[in-house]
């Protein structure tokens, strides 16, 4: 069952979200994440190749990579559910402006870094001040009704898409001068991103539905053993769990699977990331309202869910590099599931909550991150050397692919017992 929104929360969010102010602010923070994501997408092409350069052979490449990228997400898992609940106590407006500081330092630092430690130091502080995502969510949960909360998350999916569509491939085109050109660029837009909220992002949260700060709270192993012990989503947030930690394997190996089996250059991956970010505007921005009106929520995350995990699978499979674009773009449900799986967890939830919420759930993407690039890695370092018409170089796919089964089972597992329960 639903948990109801306390009255005055109610009608808060009613006056907030039935006008045009509403939209504005919404608007407002869609510029933010779409400027931040630019930054993020410049890099990504770059960043397991920039970490080559410091190490001798493909095993140690595929190996510090994913301890960098493990290091990013430990400290994103400790810092998420403080800034999630300071977003909650003191509004979304203050964490944005911090987050968007953090990213700017970090791509400097990382820009300009001499050594593979320097590396470190970068990640670490993009890993303390990450929080731009999470309260974003919880800014879109402010400004829309519960009935409109799915739209919201498609809309913010939608612009992370468009960042994704136009950073990556930016990013491929500058990597092929220079692997540290994206990084200058990056934060170049991260400063832009800094001034822009400082200037016109206002504040979405009411004081009057302001929620207690308590360090209980924003303890990320506490956070998460209370989204866990909510019985009414524990089944959701499982499925969220397993989606999310085959989505960390796939992104964390990626550019340096396709390098290695496919002999892929920074361009192209910027292109195949262009296709992924399409994809994902495509769905979220168009064409999310339609499938959520004919098949409702629960229907399209189990059919969205599914398509990914096929599409994994035939990802490992594919024996030549353009299949692989030729699979993103068929794969078009699997990226309107997010969305669905954020408005029924989200619904669940009061207003003054929905921060802690959303730096919950990506806290759960930081142990993905955490966790996942360093067993992708692993796995990817010990196939790297196979003749690349082998199958068995696409195992880090294959892993993915069980897991996304997994999630199917669950949500099926899920959605059936609430029927029941409704009964």
């Amino acid at each position: 069952m639903n948990a109801p929104l306390p009255a005055n929360t109610q009608a808060a969010g009613g006056k907030l979200a039935g006008g045009k102010l509403a939209g504005g602010k919404l608007g407002f923070v869609l510029v933010s994440v779409f400027i931040d994501v630019l930054g993020i997408g410049l890099i990504i092409p770059v960043m397991p190749l920039l970490v080559g350069q410091f190490v001798p052979g493909r095993d140690e490449q595929a190996l510090w990579f994913g301890i960098l990228a493990a290091v990013f997400g430990l400290l994103q898992f400790l810092f998420m559910p403080m800034l999630g609940a300071i977003s909650d106590r003191v509004g979304r407006r203050p964490v944005l402006l911090y987050s968007m500081a953090g990213m700017c330092l970090n791509f400097l630092v990382t820009a300009w870094a001499p050594s593979l430690a320097w590396l470190f130091v970068g990640r670490a502080i993009g890993g303390v001040s990450a929080a731009s995502m999470s309260v974003a969510s919880a800014y879109a949960s402010d400004v829309s009704t519960p009935e409109n909360r799915a739209k919201s998350f498609g809309k913010i999916g939608a612009a992370f898409g468009i960042g994704f569509i136009c950073g990556p491939v930016l990013g491929g085109l500058l990597g092929e001068m220079s692997l540290t050109l994206p990084f200058w660029v990056a934060a170049a837009l991260a400063g832009l991103n800094l001034l822009y909220g400082w200037r016109f992002v206002p504040e979405s949260l009411p004081e009057r539905v302001h929620g207690p700060f308590d360090w209980q709270r924003v303890n990320p192993l506490r956070a998460l053993q209370r989204l866990f012990g909510r019985k009414d989503i524990r089944g959701l947030v499982i499925v969220f769990t397993l989606s999310i930690f085959a989505q960390m394997m796939t992104q964390g190996t990626w550019v340096l699977y396709t390098t290695f089996r496919f002999g892929w250059t920074p361009r192209d991956n910027g292109i195949a990331l262009f296709c992924v970010g399409l994809a994902t505007v495509l769905v979220q921005a168009w064409l999310l309202a339609i499938l959520l009106r004919r098949l409702g929520e629960a229907r399209l995350a189990v059919l969205g869910l599914a398509s990914g995990a096929i599409t994994y699978v035939l990802y490992g499979l594919a024996s030549q590099g353009w299949m692989m674009y030729l699979f993103i773009c068929c794969n078009l449900l699997a990226f309107a599931a997010g969305p669905a799986l954020q408005a029924i967890v989200s619904r669940a939830t009061d207003a003054g909550e929905q921060g802690e919420l959303m730096g919950s759930l990506q806290s759960i993407n930081s142990i993905g991150v955490i966790v996942m690039p360093l067993i992708g890695s692993a796995i990817l370092g010990t196939v790297s050397h196979l003749p690349p018409s082998d199958p068995r170089i696409g195992s880090t796919f294959f892993v993915s692919a069980a897991m996304q089964a997994l999630a199917v089972v669950a949500a099926l597992r899920y959605f059936r017992q609430r029927r029941g329960t409704n009964a």
